[in-house]
């Protein structure tokens, strides 16, 4: 009988440390700390970040391997988060790894962020239950930093074929929660107040871009001037209408994804569509996704809200793939803050 492959996956990217374990494809444990300090000021703060994550990251691998009930010396390889993200969280995560690497005489192996997000789907549980997409597959990848469309065409073959050229998808999110005085992250409440909204009331103007590329800055100005506007005349604007304003928001952005993740679609010829990254767990996304794949034919796939945002599962699930290619790196490694899916 062959020895199980066991990856301790780790991640900082940005202000969540985490740690997993991983055994033969199968998650035992994904262990997030998360950091408050970031609230009061509207947004992640670097320098607090990386403090935040030398003070979480120990507590964090520890936990992560007492839950999963394996032993330490039982650890195959440590699979870490290079980039992209901000670099000083970064650091933190693989300075560990490399430590934890060296002192137990294991191999390390380097996870591009974006590309754990995708391969997220391909995580199973204890049971060994889970729902991949087939090959090839395209892979709407949205977060706070990302908007991205990319070809899949096996578990380490990536093809990027649509950006953003500007602003991330979660970024008009939280920047538009920001204008209607809502605290950070403001995602999430957007889609909370969404639910009560009628999307049509509002409109806001759409960006032209070439290709399968995508733009949210322009959309983000539109949206600040109609709440200048509208507040200027009415003081009480925003609170006797933010149901229809956020429903009015979500809904433009799902409409520039949605209708570049269709003609991507239409492009390839491919109808395996899966979604990934922090924003791929907004509950109007999710259901604009469940309708194309009813009305496109499609296969549709959308991870557990657990591996939508930043996690350490998905880093050890990308390393596990590459540990079966033998894919590893040296201790000589660095952090980088932009890399490309």
């Amino acid at each position: 009988m062959s020895k199980s492959i066991i990856i301790l996956g780790i991640e900082s990217s940005c202000d969540d440390t985490s740690a997993s374990i991983i055994k033969d494809g199968k998650i035992l444990s994904n262990v997030i700390g998360n950091q408050k300090v970031h609230e009061k000021y509207g947004g992640v703060v670097p320098e607090l970040a990386s403090r935040a994550h030398l003070q979480n990251i120990i507590p964090v691998v520890h936990q992560a391997i007492e839950e999963s009930g394996i032993d330490k010396k039982d650890i195959s390889a440590v699979g870490f988060t290079r980039g992209p993200g901000l670099l000083g969280s970064l650091l933190v995560g693989v300075s560990f790894a490399k430590s934890f690497a060296l002192a137990n005489n294991i191999p390390l192996i380097d996870v591009n962020h974006m590309q754990g997000h995708i391969l997220a789907h391909f995580i199973r549980d204890k049971n060994g239950n889970g729902n991949p997409p087939k090959f090839p597959f395209l892979c709407l990848t949205v977060s706070g930093g990302h908007t991205q469309i990319v070809k899949v065409n096996d578990t380490l073959g990536f093809d990027l074929i649509g950006e953003t050229i500007d602003d991330a998808a979660g970024e008009a999110f939280d920047k538009s929660a920001k204008l209607l005085g809502l605290p950070y992250p403001g995602g999430p409440l957007i889609d909370k107040f969404a639910k009560d909204g009628n999307p049509t009331v509002f409109t806001f103007g759409i960006p032209k871009v070439d290709k399968l590329n995508f733009s949210f800055s322009g959309l983000k100005t539109s949206i600040l001037y109609f709440i200048k506007k509208q507040t200027k005349e009415n003081p009480n604007f925003i609170n006797e209408n933010m149901n229809d304003i956020c429903a009015s928001i979500q809904h433009s952005i799902i409409n520039i994804l949605m209708k570049k993740l269709e003609k991507a679609s239409k492009e390839t010829g491919i109808i395996e569509i899966a979604i990934a990254g922090g924003v791929s767990a907004n509950s109007g996304l999710r259901t604009r996704l469940k309708e194309m794949e009813n009305s496109h034919s499609w296969e549709t796939y959308i991870p557990p809200f657990s591996y939508c945002t930043d996690n350490a599962g998905m880093i050890a699930i990308t390393a596990y793939f590459k540990f079966l290619e033998s894919d590893f790196c040296d201790q000589s490694i660095s952090a980088k803050a932009r890399m490309t899916v």
